[in-house]
């Protein structure tokens, strides 16, 4: 009788043990696969933001692009307008302060089109009422840097290629309720997966930067539309952080690409 007792004892001892591994289990399980939806989620939410803006139609900008080279550190600043269907845009950069204090050049205004960069007060002699024109499907970065400003649609394409992402959490950008994701966008992902309009130039990109992933936060409001975007880009000896802020989406964009004869045929000075 004691031995049954203690053998039938073990046995519920070992069924308790059986059982209490088999919840635990089912717990770890549970939570990998809700940690592996979350960042389904969240990965398709970034990916998604592209196609909410062309959708949206335009907004307004602002854009701060900060590189450091060296022991030298300097930012840009631009605001202007986007017109996400069209894929055009209008934009005023201001360049920084020389070290003495005076102004280093007048505000560049910036046209952004499918596969080109307009340019006027381009400076290095470059006459003041001539635009440059730049094949932004030739820029080893696909004009995400050269202009000082970011396009924002194809910043906003760079995410079609995130690779990984998570969700941060809720916060507020300019007053607006947001959705704050961080990630890794995937270059040449990116590119193949890239409208018609951008696929040219972020293919170029892919080629030029040193580095194929690029770490972002992006924050998404309620209809998934890109509210802020924060990039980081690795450029030959030099690390470039671009933010681009998105606001009164549906404002009228009023751009109109400069005419051959107002284009600079000219060679541009060497600095």
């Amino acid at each position: 009788m004691g031995q049954q007792h203690r053998r039938t004892g073990g046995a519920v001892v070992t069924a308790a043990a059986v059982g209490l591994m088999a919840v635990a289990t089912g717990c770890s399980g549970g939570g990998a696969v809700a940690d592996d939806r979350r960042a389904e989620d969240a990965v398709d939410a970034v990916r998604k933001s592209a196609d909410a803006l062309v959708r949206a139609g335009t907004s307004k900008a602002r854009t701060s692009m900060e590189m450091a080279s060296g022991g030298t550190r300097v930012t840009i600043r631009g605001k202007g307008s986007y017109d996400f269907a069209r894929q055009v845009g209008r934009y005023v950069v201001v360049l920084p302060k020389d070290p003495a204090g005076a102004e280093e050049h007048r505000p560049i205004t910036e046209l952004m089109a499918s596969g080109a960069l307009y340019m006027k007060n381009r400076g290095a002699g470059v006459p003041a009422d001539k635009w440059v024109r730049i094949d932004t499907t030739t820029l080893r970065d696909g004009n995400l840097v050269t202009g000082g400003a970011t396009d924002p649609l194809a910043a906003a394409e760079l995410l079609r290629g995130v690779s990984k992402a998570s969700y941060v959490g809720e916060t507020t950008v300019a007053g607006v309720a947001v959705r704050h994701y961080r990630g890794i966008a995937d270059l040449p992902r990116a590119a193949k997966a890239a409208s018609e309009g951008q696929r040219r130039a972020l293919s170029a990109a892919a080629k030029g930067f040193s580095k194929d992933e690029i770490p972002f936060e992006a924050y998404l409001d309620e209809e998934g539309r890109l509210r802020k975007l924060r990039q980081q880009f690795s450029v030959a000896n030099a690390e470039v952080a671009s933010t681009t802020l998105l606001f009164d989406f549906g404002v009228r964009v009023d751009v109109r690409l400069p005419a051959s004869e107002d284009i600079f045929a000219g060679k541009i000075a060497e600095k």
